[in-house]
């Protein structure tokens, strides 16, 4: 036999939820009409919202796609003027990852204070 683990708690809570909403919504009074158009004007407030923020989105990509754009055509030329040349480059790089990893080698210094150490007991 399989060993359910959690019940069946979360379930019934949904149900419960959504039995709530389903008696409001088809509610044969006038208070069932005015919900459905509380409901109805606020997920056309939602949709408004949805949709104004995918224009916003797009906006945005085409604003990073024109940028990349101009940063591959500047890439090419920079290509065409005189680099420094690769073993420079690499003489460089090699120079730096080496700084880098002394610093990360190198044992932390303790602060220097004036004050002469107290003893605790």
């Amino acid at each position: 036999m399989s060993e359910r683990t959690g019940g069946g708690f979360g379930a019934f809570l949904f149900g419960i939820v959504l039995g709530a909403v389903a008696g409001f919504v088809f509610a044969p009074t006038e208070g069932g009409e005015s919900t459905r158009r509380k409901v109805t004007k606020g997920l056309r407030n939602l949709k408004e919202l949805a949709e104004d923020k995918v224009d916003e989105v797009r906006g945005l990509l085409k604003e990073a796609e024109a940028d990349a754009e101009s940063e591959e055509s500047d890439e090419e030329e920079d290509d065409e003027a005189p680099e420094i040349a690769t073993r420079e480059q690499l003489r460089r790089r090699l120079e730096a990852a080496r700084r880098r990893r002394a610093r990360a080698t190198r044992p932390p210094v303790p602060p220097v204070s004036d004050e002469e150490d107290e003893p605790l007991a």
